[in-house]
C-alpha cells in the first residue's frame, strides 16, 4: 500500500497565518446550539432529536486565500499567455492537479531571499531530476517550520518571474510552496524595493502569470517529510465559481521504495 501524506495546514483561527485584516474567522456552533438552529428553521422539537442534540456547524468568514488553498490564474492578473483571459478556479484543467512530485529543498535558503532558475537548476541536478511536463514542483521553505508563529508571513525564500517561467517553460503547470506566498516574503521584497526603486520586484512571480499559465498553492505543510522525487501529488481546489483560488487538501502518495 503506498503511504499517503497530507501537505495541507489548517484552517484555524487565532493565529498569525496571514497579515492582519486576512485571518480567518471560525464561529462553532455545538449540538445543543445545532438543536436550536433545527427548531428555528424546521419547528423539530430539541426532546425529539437524540439525546436533544442537533448537528455541529461552523460559520467562517475568511478569504480563499486562508489556510493551504490553490491560486488560479485570475488572482495574478486579468489576463494569462499575453493576452488571454486568464482562468479562474473552476475553470482549472483537473489534469494539471494530478502528476509526478517534486520537491525542492531551499530550507537553507535565507528569509526573502528571491530564488533564481540557476539554483532551481542546481538543485534538480542535485537530486538527480530531469524535469517533465506535468511534473508538480514543490518549494520547501523554513516557513513551513514557523507557521502558526509571529514571524510566519515573513518567513522563507521565495521565487520571482525567471524562477517561475523556467519552471513553465519546461510545462509545469502545478506548483507549490509552505510559505504564505510564492513570491519572497512581502516584507522583504518591499525592503528591496525601497532600497533600489524597482517596482518590477513587487509580486513578480505572481505576475510572470500574465506571460505564461500556471498555478500556485500556499501554505503547504510537511514538505520535510517528502523525498526529493519518487511520489506523486494529488491536489484538487474546491470549485469557487468566478474565484481567484480555492481551498485544497493536497495529498503526497508515496512509492513503496521511498518511505517517508
Amino acid at each position: 500500500m503506498r503511504q499517503i501524506i497530507d501537505l495541507s495546514v489548517a484552517l484555524q483561527a487565532g493565529i498569525a497565518s496571514d497579515p492582519p485584516g486576512m485571518r480567518p474567522s471560525i464561529r462553532y456552533l455545538d449540538h445543543l446550539e445545532g438543536a436550536r438552529e433545527l427548531e428555528q428553521a424546521f419547528g423539530i422539537p430539541p426532546d425529539k432529536l437524540l439525546e436533544g442534540q442537533g448537528g455541529a456547524v461552523e460559520f467562517l468568514e475568511t478569504t480563499t486565500h486562508a489556510g493551504t488553498h490553490m491560486d488560479a490564474p485570475w488572482h495574478y492578473h486579468p489576463t494569462m499567455n499575453n493576452g488571454e483571459r486568464a482562468i479562474t478556479i473552476d475553470e482549472v484543467p483537473l489534469e494539471w492537479c494530478f502528476g509526478r512530485g517534486v520537491k525542492l529543498d531551499f530550507r537553507a535558503l535565507p528569509d526573502g531571499h528571491r530564488v533564481s532558475a540557476a539554483e532551481v537548476e542546481a538543485e534538480l541536478d542535485r537530486i538527480g531530476h530531469v524535469l517533465q511536463p506535468g511534473d508538480i514542483v514543490l518549494v520547501n521553505t523554513r516557513a513551513g517550520s514557523r507557521y502558526g508563529h509571529d514571524d510566519y508571513v515573513s518567513a522563507g525564500c521565495g521565487m520571482g518571474r525567471e524562477a517561475t517561467l523556467w519552471l513553465t517553460s519546461r510545462g509545469v503547470r502545478l506548483v507549490g510552496t509552505d510559505g504564505w506566498s510564492w513570491d519572497p516574503p512581502l516584507g522583504a521584497v518591499m525592503a528591496g524595493i525601497r532600497e533600489h526603486g524597482e517596482w518590477s520586484r513587487f509580486w513578480e512571480g505572481h505576475k510572470a502569470g500574465a506571460e505564461t499559465c500556471y498555478c500556485h498553492m500556499e501554505k503547504l505543510g510537511n514538505l520535510e517529510r517528502l523525498p526529493a522525487t519518487g511520489f506523486d501529488v494529488i491536489a484538487l481546489p474546491v470549485k469557487v465559481a468566478r474565484g481567484s483560488a480555492g481551498w485544497c487538501r493536497p495529498v503526497a502518495l508515496l512509492d513503496e521504495e521511498h518511505p517517508a
